[in-house]
């Protein structure tokens, strides 16, 4: 699994590395703050680390956050989600929309903090809440793409994004990996449940 993250990570940097230099230009052009996003994560055996995303948001979303909780679309109350969250900015609604923001995510693979496929890498605050079946999330490394990312993305339900992450834990092997990436590739330019 570790040689399949390094080879597949560098492999995909090179080969988007101009898809990569664009969107941080972009990102840096036409909205005030960092190009990158830097999010606290819990890891393996709940480990925290920093995940890199190209940032997609105003840069002081997380302080405009608390007014807009009413409008949480998430089912289960434990993540935020909203179709239309006014804090994303326009190029950031293009980047969301074919995951081009997740592409730093490649560097957190190479450091050893996530896999290219695993459960979606949870919140501290999410994590806090889990109980003893939910916290077998954490016995493998978090995903750049995993179940969650092919079978609806935001779309899903909290308790539908639990059972595939557990599923997966369980259940993973080098084939599934690929599988998994060849279907994200689909899901990507699909677009649906991107927001």
């Amino acid at each position: 699994k570790r040689a399949f993250d390094v080879c597949f990570s560098l492999v995909a940097l090179l080969a988007t590395f101009p898809v990569f230099l664009v969107a941080a230009l972009a990102v840096k052009l036409t909205s005030a703050g960092p190009v990158f996003y830097m999010s606290e994560r819990v890891g393996m055996d709940g480990k925290p680390f920093r995940m890199i995303k190209f940032r997609t948001m105003v840069a002081d979303a997380e302080a405009r956050r608390a007014h807009l909780e009413r409008f949480n679309e998430a089912d289960g109350g434990v993540l935020f989600k909203m179709r239309r969250d006014p804090r994303v900015t326009p190029v950031g609604r293009f980047l969301r929309r074919f995951s081009l923001d997740e592409l730093p995510q490649l560097i957190n693979v190479l450091h050893r903090e996530m896999s290219v496929v695993g459960p979606r890498p949870p919140l501290r605050s999410e994590a806090d809440t889990y109980d003893q079946r939910v916290r077998r999330r954490l016995l493998v490394r978090p995903g750049v793409t995993g179940l969650w990312q092919v079978s609806g993305r935001s779309d899903l339900s909290w308790d539908d994004a639990v059972r595939l992450d557990l599923s997966y834990v369980e259940n993973w092997s080098t084939m599934g990996d690929l599988a998994i990436v060849v279907k994200t590739v689909r899901a990507i330019f699909g677009g649906r449940g991107a927001y």
